[in-house]
């Protein structure tokens, strides 16, 4: 079945109309998630402060599914040897350094008016922190070796070997003392997030998926269309 999915022409023409489709679905989602973050009532303690989470809580769940991607990709490209896993490995890595750097710079907006810092090296902060070096690690190891093989295979491992931060990333809040809240989206009890605020929430992390989705298909396009002129550049030096 992976081998029907892995197939690059299948794969060509698949993302071929559902890039743009995901693409159209962020256009139309963004403002009007946008529109509803603005509605909404300024919090009781937070203010209209509350108004990042809108941003900061979308991006921080797509820095770590996007690392989740990176690794599985990774693996599959490793292990079963697919171009293709190995081309998508790569042209998420930039995506989830993005998503998780504005993760961070949204978190400390929010935590300086809510906690009165900028930051605090708790376990939370530290370990997104850490995805961040993570992805940009994986980069670096992509661009250090001039024989591609091995840089994949190199930063491959790295990927596989990071995800053990997910977890931490998680649970940390739970298993040290931390700033940071546990988890209230989906929290039906008085920790939970308010009915008021749910629905642009919602909104904005459908909005970032989809904007994810495209990218991530563009990206992998590109890569193997760069990968193709490689191969086209090599056989006519040959001939």
């Amino acid at each position: 079945m992976f081998a029907v999915f892995a197939n690059p022409a299948r794969f060509m023409a698949l993302s071929r109309w559902l890039a743009p489709l995901l693409g159209g679905v962020a256009a139309v989602l963004i403002p009007v998630g946008l529109w509803l973050a603005f509605s909404v009532p300024d919090d009781y303690q937070q203010g209209a402060s509350v108004r990042i989470m809108f941003i900061h809580v979308p991006a921080a769940i797509l820095a770590e599914m996007a690392y989740f991607c990176l690794a599985g990709a990774s693996f599959f490209g490793l292990v079963f040897r697919h171009s293709l896993a190995d081309a998508a490995a790569r042209a998420v890595a930039p995506l989830g350094a993005g998503f998780t750097a504005l993760a961070l710079a949204t978190g400390s907006l929010w935590g300086k008016p809510t906690w009165g810092t900028w930051w605090q090296w708790d376990a939370r902060m530290t370990s997104v922190l850490i995805l961040l070096l993570l992805y940009l690690g994986y980069m670096a190891l992509q661009a250090a070796h001039d024989d591609e093989a091995k840089a994949t295979r190199n930063s491959s491992i790295l990927a596989m070997v990071g995800i053990v931060n997910l977890p931490i990333i998680k649970f940390s809040v739970y298993w040290w003392n931390s700033l940071h809240q546990g988890s209230s989206i989906f929290a039906k009890n008085s920790e939970g997030l308010a009915a008021v605020y749910r629905p642009a929430l919602y909104v904005m992390i459908l909005a970032y998926l989809a904007l994810f989705g495209a990218l991530w298909l563009v990206r992998i396009r590109a890569e193997v269309w760069r990968r193709r002129a490689g191969a086209a550049a090599l056989a006519a030096a040959a001939g």
